[in-house]
């Protein structure tokens, strides 16, 4: 073994005893590789605690904050004090809470015997053991408290956040047997209400301004229309006809009726689609038809719906399963 060698443990075997074998001797806690950089370690550890305190109470006034859907300031703030206070925390432990070494002892040539290997191996092993946790146990339950606080808080995204599941809501929009059409302003679309070629933006009665409800209604003709498709005879009464505004492709609103080709146009992505054939597409990516909402005429001439959709609004996500 190299003369220059070192360790942390002491030499024997100068002058008299230089034919013997050394002997190692186990450190106490008392020794200088054991003892914290700081000058004054309880005011290191007082500070260590007490940025864990505040690093813990800030994941939690961001957990109320989040749940509480408080402004986006007080979000910043508090999560701000968790992670810098726990930083400050976890810099100054092992600035000032840790041995600073290196401890270099030189010796010289040496055997051991196995017992004094034996008790090298278990003094090395509990150097790091020591330092941590058998003097600083309350700063590390400190630490392990405020990472706990903050792993609950980052599950509140899956918890609140992303809401109840869907279920079958997206199967059916809020249109009934008997729903009126009205307007943004919820007022009640009368059947004289456009002019041929005129278009408007509709919605059930109870469900102003909703996105999966939103439809277009157009009046194609003076008269009532032929089927569009088969089994749809009494859809379209006075001319009009009605198509979910959501786009089949990727949701977007199809917005834009062009008279003289009565076709729907969504402006997103160009696709085109025949009011006069079931809203089948004609030109662009959507996949399917727009689904047609079935119209009638109430005694007082307001227009209203027989039923809900004929089919599911949007992009056909039903469907991909069975590809």
């Amino acid at each position: 073994m190299p003369d220059d060698q070192v360790t942390h443990g002491s030499s024997e075997g100068d002058g008299d005893h230089a034919g013997e074998p050394a002997s190692l001797e186990t450190l106490s806690l008392d020794a200088p590789q054991f003892q914290p950089a700081a000058k004054h370690p309880e005011r290191a550890e007082a500070v260590v605690a007490f940025s864990f305190v505040a690093a813990l109470l800030g994941y939690v006034a961001f957990g109320v904050a989040y749940w509480q859907n408080w402004r986006s300031e007080v979000l910043g703030v508090t999560i701000g004090i968790g992670f810098m206070m726990t930083g400050v925390g976890m810099v100054a432990w092992g600035k000032y809470l840790m041995p600073p070494g290196p401890f270099v002892e030189e010796r010289h040539r040496m055997v051991a015997t196995p017992e004094e290997r034996q008790r090298f191996v278990g003094d090395f092993a509990s150097r790091g053991k020591v330092a941590v946790a058998g003097r600083r146990s309350f700063l590390a339950k400190l630490f392990g408290a405020a990472v706990g606080v903050l792993s609950i808080v980052a599950a509140f995204p899956l918890l609140r956040s992303l809401g109840p599941l869907p279920g079958k809501t997206l199967y059916s929009t809020k249109w009934r047997q008997g729903s009126k059409l009205v307007d943004i302003t919820g007022k009640p679309v009368h059947v004289d209400e456009l002019d041929v070629g005129g278009a408007l933006t509709v919605f059930p009665e109870d469900d102003i301004g909703g996105a999966s409800s939103q439809t277009m209604l157009v009046r194609a003709a003076a008269q009532a229309l032929p089927a569009t498709m088969p089994g749809r005879e009494t859809w379209g009464p006075d001319g009009y006809l009605a198509y979910s505004k959501v786009c089949t492709h990727a949701g977007c609103p199809v917005g834009l009726y062009q008279e003289q080709f009565q076709q729907l146009l969504c402006p997103c992505h160009q696709s085109v689609f025949d009011i006069l054939n079931g809203g089948e597409p004609v030109f662009g990516p959507a996949p399917r038809p727009l689904p047609q909402l079935p119209l009638y005429v109430d005694s007082h001439g307001f227009l209203r719906a027989q039923a809900d959709y004929n089919e599911p609004v949007g992009p056909g996500f039903w469907e991909r399963g069975n590809d």
